[in-house]
């Protein structure tokens, strides 16, 4: 978990590697953190330097050899904090570069996971109300540490959701648990895991796999099909 969060915040997968053994084992030499994390030395040496350029790690001399150790954990919200700022500076030029586009069509692709959130922030940033029909529990389980964050968004925004599952995950715990939702089951003969999710002018389709993909359409008459069918499938889903 503690290597997957360093990832998620942008660190490749050998950094992360490297960086929680200096935490453990302290000061080491380049040999003894190419053993006890099996990458090339040579890549240990790459990797190293990108953590000491990142403020993640630092070194000293004894005898003519490197010992390198990890800075301090909380350099790690200063990186994030500098991030943030960085963004919000060019924030409003990259709204305005959003708005040129606004109200036009497009259709766009998304694969894996980091890629698929961006799909979900376009919804808090623009929905007013979102359906959902084939939805399955299996998208907590593949975004688990995301979906907690959009849900204490969208409740932030008061977006509402309207959510058809199947009967057969009507016992799930995580359904009594959503917030501002509005819930109904479907019989089991039509459960899919591609699930549809609706809103303004967009629909955003999802196959819910381990690698997730995604395709995010913005038509109107595209998305008032799919309110259609979805508004249809609603009158006789169960409460």
């Amino acid at each position: 978990m503690k290597q997957k969060v360093l990832e998620e915040m942008g660190l490749t997968s050998s950094e992360a590697k490297i960086y929680l053994v200096l935490l453990e084992q302290g000061a080491s030499l380049a040999g003894t953190i190419s053993r006890n994390t099996g990458i090339h030395r040579r890549s240990v040496y790459d990797s190293i330097e990108r953590l000491i350029q990142k403020g993640l790690v630092s070194y000293i001399k004894s005898n003519n050899r490197k010992y390198f150790e990890a800075v301090s954990p909380e350099r790690l919200i200063e990186i994030l904090h500098k991030k943030e700022e960085d963004v919000k500076a060019i924030l409003p030029d990259l709204k305005a570069l959003q708005q040129m586009t606004e109200g036009k069509n497009e259709t766009l692709f998304f694969r894996g996971k980091a890629a698929l959130k961006s799909a979900f922030d376009d919804q808090l940033d623009k929905a007013r109300e979102i359906c959902i029909w084939g939805a399955t529990t299996k998208a907590v389980e593949i975004l688990d540490f995301y979906f907690p964050h959009f849900d204490r968004q969208r409740v932030k925004k008061r977006i509402k959701v309207r959510i058809i599952f199947n009967e057969s995950e009507r016992r799930h715990p995580y359904i009594s648990k959503i917030p501002m939702a509005e819930v109904r089951f479907v019989p089991d003969e039509i459960t899919s895991n591609t699930a549809v999710n609706i809103y303004d002018r967009n629909i955003c389709i999802v196959a819910w796999r381990p690698d997730p993909v995604g395709i995010l359409i913005r038509e109107d008459n595209i998305a008032t099909g799919f309110r259609n069918y979805f508004e249809f499938m609603w009158r006789f889903a169960k409460r």
